[in-house]
């Protein structure tokens, strides 16, 4: 039988352009050195995993990133006899086509008739009923190294899942465009939620498998339970070796730099700040209604499937534009205590989910109290250092 691509070769150069052309503007401490070797990601191990599969049910957690070279990784599953019978999406859906925060429905793979369930809608956890016919889960999903991006989150149900119904969790691992430092505050579980689940800094500097090695390792899952996992690694990768997004990972994140400043300006979505959703340069920039932040403009357009609604939608923004800032790009306070000293109502300034985002109820009270950003990152340097040693038992690459 002849598989019919799910993505069509149109779709798939359409997301690589977004962001291949986009990706120039990298920073310099990102251009990869002329000896090192292609990274050859995970999924592209097919003699590590593929053996696995065989004679089983096997379902898939996947979006629009989890290609090998210019092949969606069901078409490649599909073509080499796997019995893929689920298909589940994250945030996004199955093709990363919906909004950030919007709901997507059940449905079937027009392409494949692969049975298609979102874990962005009504349920985020797999049912027993749901896994009654599956065997084995592949994870294949592009992350992007920061606390709230709520891809690690999804794939922590679905380790819950399988450790509650008795299923195999397999992760094919990507690398982490972040994953060269840690940085930020870890997560006070009074705040835990679905932008926010584990205690891990905002930067955790790890990659999807090593993070669920560290989920089952320090018994995070539901009672402490620990599933059957497996991680496919990734070769010729270490934790400070670049790795530029062969395609946008979510609908407001088109390219590198916009990747690489997520961390810092996505704490920005708590605040009455525009971070450039509705323009073409989502999460780099940051602006507001008033001249005094700068000679910057844009304006927030409503982009369907991309930006519904953004804030501060048709209102023209002054501010800073970030698309060609080369150098210190890790995470920084400086941006968030600079525009909330400038802002005129200050009252106004913070809104109810900054708390969620920053993990803590600390750091707007920090900001407020007017603490330098030295001041604060003094006050989570016990926790961070805590945290580095948990790390270090669940590294699966080098650091250098």
């Amino acid at each position: 039988m002849q598989i019919k691509p799910i993505f069509s070769s149109a779709v798939l150069l359409l997301f690589l352009t977004c962001c291949g052309q986009e990706t120039s503007n990298n920073t310099a401490e990102s251009d990869p050195s002329p000896t090192e070797k292609t990274i050859v990601l995970g999924a592209a191990n097919f003699d590590e995993y593929l053996p696995a599969l065989k004679q089983k049910n096997v379902a898939v957690v996947v979006n629009q990133t989890s290609i090998i070279g210019s092949t969606h990784l069901v078409d490649t599953l599909l073509s080499r006899g796997v019995n893929l019978v689920k298909i589940f999406s994250p945030e996004h859906g199955f093709r990363g086509e919906a909004a950030d925060g919007e709901k997507v429905d059940y449905t079937a793979d027009q392409e494949t008739g692969v049975s298609l369930v979102s874990l962005y809608g009504k349920t985020r956890k797999p049912t027993r009923e749901m896994l009654e016919d599956v065997d084995v889960i592949i994870f294949d999903i592009q992350d992007v190294g920061a606390r709230f991006y709520t891809y690690i989150s999804t794939m922590h149900y679905i380790m819950e899942a399988c450790a509650e119904y008795d299923k195999k969790f397999i992760v094919l691992d990507r690398p982490n465009p972040n994953g060269d430092y840690v940085d930020g505050p870890v997560l006070d579980l009074k705040f835990r939620t679905f932008v926010g689940m584990h205690q891990i800094p905002i930067v955790h500097g790890l990659t999807v498998g090593e993070l669920a090695e560290m989920i089952n390792g320090e018994g995070w899952l539901e009672n402490g339970a620990r599933c059957d996992l497996t991680v496919i690694k990734c070769r010729e990768y270490h934790h400070q070796k670049p790795y530029s997004l062969p395609i946008r990972t979510s609908p407001n994140l088109p390219n590198d730099q916009a990747a690489r400043l997520y961390p810092t300006l996505c704490l920005f979505e708590g605040t009455a700040m525009s971070i450039g959703r509705g323009t073409p340069f989502p999460f780099q920039a940051i602006g507001y209604p008033n001249e005094i932040y700068g000679s910057f403009t844009f304006t927030p357009k409503s982009i369907e499937g991309v930006s519904k609604y953004p804030k501060l939608e048709n209102e023209r923004c002054f501010g800073v534009d970030l698309r060609d800032k080369k150098d210190n790009l890790k995470f920084s306070l400086s941006y968030l205590i600079d525009f909330y000293h400038k802002f005129p109502e200050k009252e106004k300034f913070f809104i109810k989910s900054f708390t969620r985002l920053a993990g803590n109820d600390k750091l707007q009270q920090q900001i407020i109290a007017g603490l330098s950003e030295e001041e604060i990152r003094q006050t989570w340097e016990e926790d961070l250092n805590r945290y580095k040693e948990i790390r270090k038992k669940y590294l699966l690459y080098p650091e250098n």
